[in-house]
């Protein structure tokens, strides 16, 4: 079937329903973001999106702000980020509301990749007389990305990866005595306890644990929720004492740890309140797909990764980082670590290439955002 394409005003109607599934960043996971808009004749009659896990989908918070303003959606179109779901599960499926609400057309950004919804949806409602309508290009790209960690999980069972960095102009992440406070500038640090808030959780390494300290928290008044805190420790040395281990009330603590691992030291941190992954595999690249596995099997969509060298480097070697994040700060350093320390590629044809870059100004420093894979 050809895909009609779509004129300028529709267009409008999907971007508004991506700005509205934009919304829900960090209050929704494990479930997607998604945004609807109800129009008729030009004129929008509702909109809605998701926004908390167990509360309506974005269909039906479309409709029911249709209702609120008393207009009738019969033969209207929706224009909807997500396929409609047709399946039970915290909610009702949409598809049945959508059928039932008299809406005559639904434009649809993106499909849904999971087992029990791809496809369904727009079956149900083609076969009860719902045209249905699929975006190309621009915007079915922008609904894609805006749904990777989603996207990610569905396909694979593991949570999509971000590799967060601030380094120096010369690449050095720390001085050679370990200072690292502070690379990147007050800006940078207030847009990472923004991306802290939308992720499910937030990962380190032991070394970063011990040189630190940090509590790995969301802070600002506007952080939707607490993220778990996980910290790659293969030898179980995290300090009952650490920042982490005290504030377990505020938000969970997940420490990974090698079979090795010193069976009392283990109790000691399960006894502080964390909890204690046991992960198989030789290697720390090993370690961190079978971590990545656990985490996936938790719920856990979106791993967002701060360090150090060494936990950077076995994602990379892994295979698993799917966006880096990189604030290059204009400072040169001289001497100490670099970003990832592993032993590398033997050849640059053998590196892993990004498939789009971007840049900004985040206030001194510059963001590089690199996506290394989609899903």
């Amino acid at each position: 079937m050809v895909t009609p394409e779509l004129r300028e005003g529709e267009l409008h109607h999907l971007r508004r329903a991506l700005d509205l599934a934009r919304l829900g960043r960090g209050r929704v996971s494990p479930n997607p973001l998604v945004g609807a808009v109800l129009e008729r004749d030009g004129r929008v009659l509702g909109e809605g999106y998701h926004a908390e896990l167990g509360g309506l989908h974005a269909e039906r918070a479309a409709l029911a702000d249709c209702a609120r303003r008393d207009e009738d959606p019969r033969s209207a179109t929706m224009y909807v980020t997500l396929e409609p779901c047709a399946h039970q599960g915290r909610q009702p499926p949409c598809t049945e509301a959508i059928v039932e609400s008299g809406v005559s057309r639904v434009v649809i950004a993106s499909e849904d990749p999971t087992e029990k919804a791809a496809g369904r949806g727009p079956g149900i409602m083609r076969d009860a007389g719902v045209e249905v309508v699929w975006a190309e290009g621009e915007v079915a790209a922008a609904a894609r990305l805006l749904n990777q960690p989603f996207r990610k999980h569905s396909r694979t069972g593991r949570p999509h990866v971000v590799l967060k960095m601030a380094q120096s102009l010369d690449g050095r992440v720390a001085t050679a005595q370990g200072d690292s406070k502070w690379i990147s500038g007050e800006a940078s640090r207030a847009l990472v306890h923004e991306w802290r808030g939308e992720t499910d959780a937030i990962a380190a390494g032991i070394g970063t644990a011990l040189a630190d300290d940090p509590l790995l928290t969301a802070r600002g008044p506007d952080a939707p929720r607490a993220p778990v805190r996980v910290i790659f420790d293969s030898a179980a040395r995290l300090p009952l004492t650490s920042r982490l281990l005290q504030s377990v009330a505020e938000a969970p603590v997940i420490v990974v740890c090698s079979r090795d691992a010193d069976g009392a030291r283990l109790l000691e941190l399960e006894g502080a309140g964390a909890e204690v992954l046991l992960a198989d595999g030789t290697t720390p690249a090993e370690r961190a797909v079978t971590a990545l596995d656990a985490l996936g099997r938790r719920g856990i969509t979106s791993l967002f990764c701060e360090g150090g060298p060494t936990l950077a480097a076995s994602f990379l070697e892994a295979g698993e980082v799917d966006e880096a994040r990189i604030f290059v700060a204009p400072i040169l350093i001289g001497a100490g670590p670099t970003a990832v320390e592993s032993a590398g590629v033997a050849a640059v044809a053998d590196a892993a290439r990004a498939i789009s870059v971007s840049s900004r100004q985040v206030g001194d420093d510059v963001l590089i955002w690199a996506r290394m894979r989609e899903w």
